[in-house]
């Protein structure tokens, strides 16, 4: 057993197909199956044949390459341009103390902290790396960006130091939408931070006039002295009360269920002048049977005529001393 964080994604590696999306952190799942134990001599007697002198030999177990991809958890995801002060904000309200200098791209790695609101706990993560490009790989931010379909609420911190706050907030909007709609859907509380400077008092007014026509709750704020930021937290508490606890999974999340194959079916063909046998059945077989075992050798053509396969061989022009691969076993063809 592989212990792994909650928020965990499992995936196939050759398809990509989810296997398992392990959340809680009681959750578990099986992403690759032992082989069933061979069965012992009594399992093969029978009325005329009352002490078979062979057993089985155990199944091998189902080899698969995964990936694991980790989604943080956190109600809160802080998103913003880099040094607009989402850092500085995590820092003002919780226990984290993520790296704050004023050059872009400080934070090279997702931070999380808890915040104590009206008695109750708020998971605030903040979320490094956007700028435009980002859902390319551009300023590390295809990497991150995950992080926030985890979220529930997204803070959207913009930089009062900059021209246009507001081109910041659609650039980034951008971003999110062209790596996962799902995201630019979350609700979304703005912050206009860095209101100790006078650009962004100038530029206040017009910041909650427009996020006003687009329904979006804004605040001014400035993280480094504290200004705004309680009331701030007070809106994300609130709002948060509404959202539901969990978001279900939509369609593309869930697990791919394929049907089951028919495991008596098989493929034949030619590899040079041997005959390769290809069926999960006759795979199975061949694995758990001891071929040092005479008895055993013979209960296996008992079993492949059973199935079809040995006339199936002989209809593809197989003749004795010819060679038959079946899984990683190889055996010369007899009458």
């Amino acid at each position: 057993m592989i212990s792994v964080p909650p928020g965990t994604v499992v995936r196939d590696a050759e398809t990509g197909d989810l296997v398992a999306d392990l959340v809680k952190p009681s959750a578990r799942a099986v992403v690759a199956h032992g082989g069933r134990g061979g069965r012992g001599n009594s399992a093969f007697a029978s009325s005329t044949h009352q002490a078979p002198r062979f057993a089985e030999k155990g199944e091998p177990g189902q080899t698969r390459w995964v990936l694991l991809e980790l989604k943080l958890l956190a109600d809160v995801g802080i998103i913003g341009l880099p040094n607009a002060g989402k850092s500085t904000l995590l820092s003002s309200v919780t226990s984290a103390r993520p790296k704050i200098a004023d050059y872009p791209f400080t934070t090279l790695i997702p931070n999380l902290g808890v915040a104590i609101v009206n008695d109750r706990e708020i998971v605030l993560a903040d979320i490094p790396g956007l700028i435009q490009g980002a859902h390319e790989g551009v300023g590390l931010g295809d990497r991150f960006l995950r992080h926030v379909e985890r979220t529930r609420l997204l803070i959207h911190v913009l930089d009062g130091a900059l021209d246009d706050p507001l081109a910041a907030f659609d650039a980034i909007n951008r971003e999110l939408d062209q790596f996962n709609p799902r995201l630019a859907a979350k609700p979304q509380i703005v912050a206009l931070n860095k209101m100790d400077l006078p650009s962004a008092k100038e530029a206040w007014p017009k910041v909650q006039k427009t996020m006003g026509k687009r329904h979006l709750d804004a605040f001014p704020i400035s993280a480094a002295t504290g200004q705004g930021v309680a009331e701030l937290l007070r809106a994300v508490a609130y709002r948060l009360a509404e959202l539901p606890t969990e978001e279900a999974p939509t369609e593309e999340e869930l697990p791919v269920i394929r049907p089951t194959a028919d495991e008596n079916v098989f493929e034949i063909s030619r590899e040079g002048n041997a005959f390769r046998v290809q069926g999960k059945k006759a795979e199975r077989v061949i694995a758990m049977t001891d071929l040092n075992q005479e008895e055993a050798i013979l209960r296996l053509h008992r079993v492949f005529q059973a199935m079809g396969l040995t006339q199936a061989l002989e209809e593809a022009g197989i003749h004795p001393g010819d060679m038959v691969r079946i899984g990683n076993v190889e055996l010369e063809w007899q009458e």
